[in-house]
């Protein structure tokens, strides 16, 4: 049979469109919230596809997230499998002060199915000095200062949640750490394009900061049994 130009081009948007709905779905859905968001319906969440959740606990050694304990627990509730993170201050303290103020405060670890390994939120500096005023070298050597202590309290290395334009400029690209830390990137796109160095694959990606559920909007690479695997350890 003859096919038509116009049914050909038909036949491969139908297909494009399909195929990318396909994945959306077979990919497990997340959120990432903190305060911003407040009360979070979980419940509702979850009945419009959320799998998971990472959810702040604090912020340098000052600040615990007044939302997280609530949050937590409702997402527990939910059946949701959920995780906390840590906003990253590398100019305020050592990486193990922050991992064990963290730890002290609800980021902890258990192999019980449902809680994900904590998160190291690490980016732009929100008070404007690059990289925090740390060399590349110095910045590895507190990223590797709070993994290895989240590591020897909980026996998992923490999620790294970044950027690639960020671990580029500020770490000088190491690959240091893509054979132990599950990467979390954000990139807000239709591709999760170039990844950091170390890394072959990301395990969540963040491709959205408000979509229809609350907060940032994330998906898992991978099964839900997958994400059920990591939450085991």
């Amino acid at each position: 049979m003859k096919l038509t130009t116009a049914f050909l081009v038909a036949l491969a948007v139908t297909v494009a469109t399909t195929s990318a709905v396909a994945v959306k779905r077979a990919a497990p859905q997340g959120i990432d919230v903190s305060h911003y968001q407040g009360a979070v319906n979980f419940a509702a969440a979850a009945a419009n596809g959320i799998s998971f959740a990472y959810i702040k606990v604090t912020e340098g050694t000052t600040y615990i997230d007044p939302e997280f304990s609530n949050n937590y627990v409702a997402a527990t509730n939910t059946g949701i499998i959920r995780g906390g993170y840590h906003f990253a201050h590398p100019d305020a303290s050592s990486g193990a002060t922050q991992a064990q103020y963290f730890l002290a405060h609800g980021g902890g670890w258990s192999s019980d199915g449902i809680t994900l390994p904590g998160a190291l939120d690490i980016e732009y500096n929100p008070s404007g000095a690059e990289c925090y005023g740390l060399s590349a070298s110095a910045m590895v050597s507190w990223i590797q200062d709070f993994s290895n202590t989240y590591h020897s309290h909980t026996g998992v290395y923490p999620v790294i949640y970044t950027t690639t334009d960020w671990w580029t400029t500020c770490t000088g690209n190491s690959a240091a750490f893509g054979s132990t830390n599950p990467l979390w990137i954000a990139r807000y796109a239709s591709s999760i394009g170039t990844l950091p160095a170390g890394w072959a694959y990301t395990t969540f990606w963040q491709y959205a900061d408000s979509g229809s559920n609350p907060g940032d909007q994330d998906e898992f690479n991978g099964s839900l049994q997958g994400l059920k695997n990591l939450a085991l350890g």
